[in-house]
């Protein structure tokens, strides 16, 4: 569905409940605010997550396996939260509401683990993890669940975040607004991902290089009061937001229609429909896509008998409207494309984790005296960011407008395709340096850290195009009510990919360990592991991964430029009925 012309009916309010003013609610001014709380939460959320493989194995002690485990469980739960989010937001809350609630849950996480990082009592004796003679104490009982309850505090509230942050920044930009708007729309979500990319380098730079000099401690006191700025800047502009109503629970329509095509399997869709269901306004389905893909849902819409004037009118359950199929045909035909970019997530996961350590066995002095820290290498890409988002903005934007005639330049899909076409490369620049750093390693000599810069830069550029492209894609395809809980969906994608990471390496070592020794990646030391052969395995990946998802982005165009007839007529007797 072009579901830009179903929101535009949507009823929106200022904090007060009252309904909008066209002038002095909404736009880029309110949305600014919105991208505060962006650039600070992911500043605090990122100067963790991406040191905490660090801090877990250099001060919890956990084996390095089990330690990248412990990042990616904690980011994935992070993202797979989103959906929790998503759903109390369009449901019950509100994105407003729901950001400042959970924004205090993930404060106090930081705070709590700011006080474990810094009491000795809460951690075990301090100890050379690289020694390899097993006399490090791993954090257990008591210390361990501190460790966790912070953590995943901090994940809770991030993850319940996220999704609203980006659903509400869209809700200050009307449906109404025509090209207009999709354009400002597009703007904005560039904006926000501009905002993700400075979050991210000054966490990557100023706040990774006060953990390393300064303790995790202080690094985590950082990330508390960035996120105390965030809260502050989301509450700055309560005044100027529009605020989309909750529309009640998501699922139980969607499930109605689930139950009722069930439960009318054996009726027979006609192709003229005279005994229909209750109808929707046409707009619904004159544009809809999606009208000759999963056709059993219609017969949720086909009347079990003539209603007469004493008949009793049929259960909702058994009876749906057609925009409430065309809901849940929606989110049937996009979880093709988003099962698509899990494997992408994947990637980034080793970009957190396993690639911070293959940094720290590089050599990290540049100039011979400044030491770069592993996990600020991770910013480079995103310095590069802030320099090519505008650049897409004010240059690519404006010449593909000119040579495709599609307004935001390059459709979402496409731009997805982009990324995913494009990120194998950045698993095969990993793959070639660490082959590379390993043989040096074994003549005793080490390879300069700057080398596994073009895993990170050519990742960078690949998320550009994905991540935003799955971002404005979901956003735009949402149904009234549906817009945070879509949106939680691109989150739940890194979710699912950075859970198949901890998959994939404890499947990889137990199956590479059969004939003796302990696998590819069951060492600490990665001189005697082999993470090369990993990478090469996840450059493979990304390839079937790219051709699925040509198949999967055609599938769904498919019927783009019809219009559904029969789900036209129903919806017209419908709202003939409803008028007599």
């Amino acid at each position: 569905m072009d579901v830009e012309s179903s929101t535009a009916h949507e009823v929106s309010v200022d904090w007060r409940g009252r309904p909008c003013e066209p002038g002095r609610h909404g736009g880029m001014r309110a949305a600014v605010f919105v991208l505060g709380i962006q650039a600070f939460e992911i500043m605090a959320i990122a100067a963790v997550g991406n040191n905490l493989i660090t801090y877990v194995f250099g001060e919890m002690h956990f084996p390095l396996s089990e330690a990248a485990n412990v990042v990616t469980n904690f980011v994935g739960t992070i993202f797979l939260l989103s959906l929790l989010g998503g759903f109390l937001s369009d449901s019950y809350l509100g994105c407003f509401w729901t950001m400042l609630t959970f924004g205090f849950v993930e404060l106090s996480g930081f705070i709590l683990l700011s006080v474990q990082a810094h009491l000795p009592q809460l951690k075990p004796p301090p100890c050379n993890m690289a020694s390899m003679d097993g006399s490090c104490e791993q954090a257990r009982g008591f210390k361990s669940s501190i460790f966790f309850v912070a953590l995943y505090l901090v994940a809770l509230g991030s993850g319940c975040l996220k999704p609203n942050m980006i659903a509400h920044g869209g809700d200050q930009f009307s449906s109404s607004g025509g090209s207009d708007n999709a354009k400002s729309l597009s703007t904005y979500f560039n904006s926000a991902y501009f905002s993700f990319c400075l979050g991210e380098l000054v966490a990557l730079t100023a706040l990774v290089w006060v953990q390393t000099h300064s303790g995790m401690d202080v690094g985590f006191g950082i990330s508390a009061a960035a996120m105390a700025a965030g809260l502050i800047s989301l509450v700055s502009g309560a005044a100027f937001y529009r605020n989309k109503p909750p529309q009640g629970s998501i699922f139980t329509p969607i499930a109605r229609v689930f139950v009722a095509s069930f439960s009318k399997r054996k009726q027979v869709c006609p192709t003229n429909p005279g005994n229909v269901g209750i109808g929707e306004p046409a707009r619904l389905a004159g544009s809809f896509r999606h009208g000759n893909k999963f056709r059993f849902l219609d017969k949720a819409c086909v009347r079990d008998a003539e209603q007469g004037g004493n008949t009793k009118p049929e259960s909702p359950w058994r009876l749906c409207t057609v925009s409430e199929v065309q809901q849940a045909k929606t989110l049937l035909a996009v979880t093709p494309i988003f099962a698509c970019t899990i494997v992408f997530n994947t990637v980034l996961a080793q970009l957190q984790t396993f690639s911070v350590q293959q940094g720290s066995a590089m050599d990290t002095v540049l100039g011979g005296a400044f030491r770069v820290p592993p996990a600020s290498l991770q910013a480079i890409p995103y310095a590069m960011l802030l320099l090519l988002v505008p650049a897409y903005e004010l240059l690519l934007v404006p010449f593909m407008k000119r040579l495709t005639g599609t307004r935001s330049g390059i459709t979402p899909l496409q731009r997805i395709g982009v990324g995913l076409g494009t990120v194998a490369f950045s698993m095969v620049a990993a793959a070639t340096v660490e082959r590379r750093r390993r043989d040096l390693s074994a003549s005793g000599a080490r390879m300069s850290v700057l080398w596994i810069v073009p895993q990170f830069l050519v990742f960078g550029v690949s998320e550009m195009f994905t991540a935003v492209g799955l971002i404005e894609f979901f956003y735009k395809q949402a149904c009234a009510g549906m817009q945070s809980f879509l949106t939680a969906l691109t989150y739940c994608s890194y979710a699912f990919g950075f859970y198949l990471s901890s998959v994939l390496v404890t499947t990889v070592n137990r199956v590479t360990a059969r004939h003796g020794g302990a696998g590819w990646l069951g060492d600490n030391d990665l001189n005697k592991d082999r993470l090369d052969l990993f990478y090469w395995m996840l450059a493979a990946l990304s390839v079937l991964n790219f051709f699925c998802y040509l198949v999967c982005a055609r599938w769904y165009n498919s019927g783009a430029d019809g219009s559904d007839a029969a789900s036209a007529q129903i919806a017209a007797e419908g709202d003939a009925k409803e008028i007599s």
